[in-house]
């Protein structure tokens, strides 16, 4: 994980100095009484005077001693205190995300290929293409008009409501579920449709194999064969997917937060990346990196807990 971590570190700071325009610039671009020596000594305060390799280099020191650096914009804050402040945010809505995906989408995926063919099979393959086909962060506008304007039943934007701090704790867990609701469903659409897919190709391979006809022929019944025996080898491409899924969902949380304005990881990186705020970005980079690498190494676990074949022991 080392080693890969800092080669994505290497990359993702490249990448990010090919953008065009730099702190310094949208600083002082719309301020005509900025000189061109005040311009370099901000060059020179935020290390950006130097070569490329030396600016990652002094990123990297900091980096092993926990330190992120601190942010470019005016408040100059430690980027780590800003990631601190969003990151719970990004995690709860990404593990509800991958919560309803799975909940959803593995009993979907079996029942489709246990009743092959059958009208719930295509209704579902359905499904899954439109889910394929439709843009969510058009479909998450279209939802806001119809849930959140027209009708009224939800909140289109933030995590609370202005009365928040008035509310009896059963009412605000229940705004908070409220302000919740659309983003959570929307996030987890795209996953649904492609983890209910696989699931169900994986669970047609399987249950025709020979073992399951020998599992039915030992008098077996139909649950216990589909639960027991075809279920944990059907789980195996999913669990791999589900390591997979990690980036595509903190990816995702750019969209989601940006357009329901909640002040996640996402909404963060946004915004400095519209600012060239170098630290913040890097920062929010290399945090899901770290929780990209924990993701797969996390399946990787599971690969051994689903399927003893692939246990090692000494």
């Amino acid at each position: 994980m080392l080693p890969l971590l800092f080669g994505i570190t290497i990359i993702c700071f490249a990448v990010m100095r090919l953008a065009p325009g730099s702190p310094v610039d949208m600083q002082t671009q719309l301020n005509p009484r900025v000189s061109v020596d005040a311009q370099e000594r901000l060059r020179a305060m935020y290390n950006l005077d130097k070569p490329l390799h030396q600016q990652y280099g002094i990123w990297l020191k900091k980096v092993l001693v926990f330190d992120l650096g601190t942010s470019f914009s005016s408040d100059q804050r430690p980027v780590m205190d800003k990631i601190k402040e969003r990151l719970p945010v990004t995690l709860l809505l990404n593990v509800l995300s991958m919560i309803l995906i799975l909940c959803v989408a593995i009993p979907l995926g079996v029942m489709s290929a246990v009743h092959q063919n059958s009208l719930f099979d295509r209704l579902t393959s359905v499904f899954v293409f439109v889910g394929f086909a439709i843009p969510t962060f058009w479909l998450a506008l279209l939802l806001m008009i119809f849930f959140g304007i027209h009708l009224g039943w939800l909140p289109i934007s933030g995590l609370r409501s202005l009365n928040y701090e008035y509310m009896s704790p059963g009412m605000a867990l229940w705004d908070l579920i409220k302000h919740l609701l659309l983003p959570v469903c929307l996030s987890a659409f795209g996953g649904l449709a492609g983890f209910s897919r696989f699931m169900r190709a994986n669970m047609l391979e399987v249950i025709r194999q020979d073992y399951m006809t020998t599992a039915r022929a030992k008098g077996l019944s139909e649950p216990v064969v589909l639960g027991k025996h075809a279920l944990k080898n059907a789980l195996l491409p999913v669990i791999t997917l589900l390591g997979l899924s990690v980036p595509g969902l903190i990816g995702g949380s750019v969209i989601f937060e940006t357009i329901f304005s909640i002040p996640g990881m996402g909404q963060l990186l946004y915004m400095s990346v519209m600012a060239r705020d170098y630290p913040v970005v890097m920062g929010i980079l290399y945090i899901g990196a770290i929780l990209t690498l924990i993701g797969n190494l996390v399946a990787d676990v599971c690969y051994a807990l689903v399927d003893p074949r692939i246990r090692v022991y000494s």
